[in-house]
């Protein structure tokens, strides 16, 4: 009775079937990155704002004043008082409402002596927004003492993700991968229109949460699809290339967001999209493999013949049943990951690596948001640098290794973080330079632990064991916006520092881990404890090999 690998490979293990259901299911890292990082457009900061003052819009109606001498008249300058405020969080307590006060020159009612004694208090009334519907900060009135509230909005998202992770994740391996992308997509369809229109931000919140739930599954589910119907020799090449359409997706987000003048039209246009993705149900089918785990080997078989037909090959007739090569135990835990020594070791470095590349790339992209400049066009080549980031592992992993290129890109982006914060404002073609590279390190460091996470764990744990270390990537997410806008509050540069420290210290962490070039994948735990023994004897006889020459 054949495998299914074998079965695969007559069948053609990257033909013309595999091709385009890869195509297909690639968009979806388009759409799913437009989530990831749409909180950079959606969430901008409103240029012009100021307290919304009790009596202001009645003086304002009846003197027939414009919105900007609205705020020139009831906002004044309070440098003229020795005062600092720009009348964004704060105002003068004054009331505006009094029929003496003078259209001309309303501030003529007060003399600069009498305004230095009116008390400032707080923006209890809301405020004025010369594009009230620009952005959700404008929407919700997430400003001032509310600010913290849009950090909020992406850490919720990322909670959605963590929960989609293992929620859809367990579900996907027993209702089938096809149906829960499905319905994934119809999910996050469905919660981005009501985040669109939710009427309060108790509403946007949910459902955003919601939207992180299904988005997580949509890619989750896309991935292993496209990972499991084609040949080994080629996983590693389609998982590297579906993240490059995650890239894709960030350098025609800015696009989007300057043609679209409302946050609500942002979040149409990168929500609808993945309705589109329910015509799959007639072009991509279930997963074989996931078929064959579920005892449904005829159903696999047709799937395999319809693939040979399209790939332009020809199954032999004695293919009637086929065989699961692997079979997973049934109950892993997570002390089956930490029980012996290189396990615990592999686990904890493995997490820390995941946990540090999405709060350092999170942080990196979210801060293009915050530090001025012309957003769409930063936001444009950081993400045009995410391309090298794919084509250097391609080029690097296979004869350098895993370990080395690993912890380089670890380094040099904390390196670049850290000289960033550091260079001058005014030489900016510089510091955009530096922040690029460290952008490119993080990019390579985050493709990379996808890889060597996969091939350090044994069989009978690899899909727990990514799926739990992988989980502290979203925890990263969801640290990531306090992290930055918090700390940016206190100085610009201060959060790169931070990401600086927390890249050294994983670039050195992941030299403790093995290479795993050339190295079968461990079956059993005993075969991953035997790694390190292996290597170091495999380079003792290589340094042997060496000197006996001289």
């Amino acid at each position: 009775m054949p495998s299914f690998d074998e079965v695969l490979k007559e069948a053609g293990e990257f033909g013309r079937f595999q091709k385009r259901v890869f195509f297909l299911l690639c968009q979806t890292g388009i759409t799913f990155s437009f989530l990831f990082v749409g909180v950079v457009f959606l969430g901008q900061a409103p240029e012009h704002y100021w307290c919304r003052i009790p009596g202001a819009a009645e003086l304002s109606e009846r003197c027939g004043w414009t919105l900007e001498e609205e705020q020139n008249y009831t906002v004044p300058a309070l440098n003229l008082v020795n005062r600092f405020s720009s009348g964004q969080c704060e105002r003068f307590d004054i009331e505006w409402n009094n029929t003496s006060v003078s259209c001309a020159n309303p501030l003529s009612h007060f003399t600069n002596r009498s305004l230095g004694n009116v008390p400032l208090t707080s923006c209890q009334d809301g405020w004025v927004y010369k594009q009230p519907h620009s952005t959700i900060v404008s929407e919700y009135n997430l400003v001032c003492a509310n600010a913290w509230m849009l950090d909020l909005t992406q850490a919720v998202l990322n909670l959605g993700f963590l929960t989609g992770a293992f929620t859809l994740g367990y579900a996907a391996d027993r209702y089938g991968r096809i149906r829960i992308y499905l319905y994934s997509c119809l999910g996050v369809g469905l919660c981005g229109l009501v985040v669109a229109f939710a009427p309060n931000f108790s509403i946007f919140l949910i459902f955003r949460f919601l939207q992180g739930v299904f988005g997580k599954g949509t890619w989750m589910t896309a991935y292993v699809i496209v990972t499991e119907i084609v040949g080994s020799d080629q996983r590693r090449i389609v998982g590297i290339v579906i993240q490059m359409f995650f890239t894709l997706g960030i350098m025609i987000l800015p696009g989007i967001a300057y043609l679209i003048p409302t946050w609500q039209g942002i979040q149409l246009a990168i929500t609808l999209p993945n309705f589109l993705f329910l015509l799959y149900y007639w072009a991509v089918p279930e997963s074989p493999r996931w078929l064959l785990t579920r005892k449904k080997g005829e159903k696999a078989l047709n799937i395999m013949h319809t693939i040979a037909k399209h790939n332009g090959k020809y199954l032999s007739p004695h293919y009637s049943e086929i065989t699961v090569a692997d079979e997973e135990v049934s109950n892993p835990s997570f002390l089956d990951l930490v029980r012996t020594p290189q396990m615990r070791k592999y686990t904890l470095i493995l997490m820390y690596a995941w946990f540090t590349s999405a709060l350092i790339y999170q942080g990196l992209v979210m801060r293009l948001g915050i530090i001025g400049g012309n957003l769409y066009l930063d936001f444009f080549i950081s993400g045009a640098v995410e391309l090298p980031a794919a084509l250097l592992i391609l080029l690097t992993i296979d004869r350098i290794g895993r370990r080395l290129p690993f912890a380089i890109s670890n380094i040099v982006a904390g390196v670049a973080c850290l000289i960033t914060a550091f260079l001058p404002e005014d030489i900016l073609w510089l510091k955009t330079s530096v922040a690029t590279l460290g952008r490119l390190g993080i990019t390579m460091a985050f493709e990379i632990v996808y890889l060597v996470n996969s091939e350090l764990y044994p069989t009978t744990l690899r899909n727990f064991g990514v799926s739990l270390c992988s989980s502290l990537c979203d925890l990263g997410g969801i640290i990531a916006p306090f992290l930055l806008f918090r700390l940016a509050a206190i100085w610009m540069e201060l959060p790169l520092i931070i990401f600086s420290i927390l890249a050294v210290i994983c670039g050195i962490l992941v030299l403790f881990l093995p290479e795993t070039k050339g190295i079968s994948l461990p079956e059993t735990v005993e075969d991953v404890e035997q790694l390190s023994s292996l290597q170091s004897k495999s380079g003792r006889k290589k340094k042997h090999q060496d000197t006996s020459y001289i």
